[in-house]
């Protein structure tokens, strides 16, 4: 779909935002930054994924300056708490627990970073996602999937998770961890990509 223009590196281990890149036919390397990712006293969740991805990023840049990377990082939030990775499945079913039959956010942090060209771009990007009321015995039973361990918030809408969420508003590709329609409109602007010439 697309051709790759110049050098792209994507700062994420991620295997779903490599695929989202994989399948617009992309080419770019994966490095992973090594960064603390403790949120700040007080600070907001769209605040941190904004910091979170700027800092991805930025590591990732300082050692390739020619190159464009993409850094990203999402939270999943209720009533302005972050909601992480559950590190129990005792954890994972009280925060289901928490999200059922209610409204949270999910918000992704997007950096596009080239220090040769003299760019930053750093957004946030947001989707609100209802969930349906499930019984503890649902729960259990989808906990004990071991799905939930992994994934913020204890949940992946992409994956078995997916029965959980009643409705969405917003980008469905930003729940899962990059909003690609914002992606591509970036990559397109700076024109690191362009749309693949059908050949003669």
């Amino acid at each position: 779909m697309f051709t790759t223009c110049k050098p792209l590196i994507l700062a994420s281990a991620s295997p779903r935002r490599q695929q989202f890149l994989a399948d617009l036919s992309l080419t770019f390397t994966i490095l992973v930054a090594d960064i603390d990712e403790t949120p700040l006293a007080g600070e907001k969740p769209a605040a941190f994924a904004c910091r979170m991805s700027q800092e991805k990023a930025e590591a990732i840049a300082q050692q390739y300056p020619a190159s464009w990377v993409i850094g990203a990082d999402t939270v999943v939030t209720l009533e302005g708490r972050i909601l992480g990775k559950p590190d129990s499945a005792g954890h994972a079913l009280e925060m289901l627990r928490c999200l059922q039959g209610k409204k949270h956010e999910v918000i992704t942090g997007v950096t596009l970073r080239c220090i040769e060209e003299r760019c930053m771009e750093n957004l946030s990007k947001r989707t609100e996602v209802r969930f349906a009321q499930c019984s503890d015995a649902i729960l259990s039973a989808y906990i004990q999937t071991k799905e939930p361990l992994d994934k913020a918030g204890a949940y992946g809408i992409q994956g078995k998770g997916g029965f959980l969420v009643r409705s969405i508003v917003g980008s469905y590709s930003n729940v899962i961890g990059l909003p690609v329609n914002t992606c591509v409109r970036l990559l397109l602007h700076h024109q690191v990509i362009e749309p693949l010439q059908e050949k003669k």
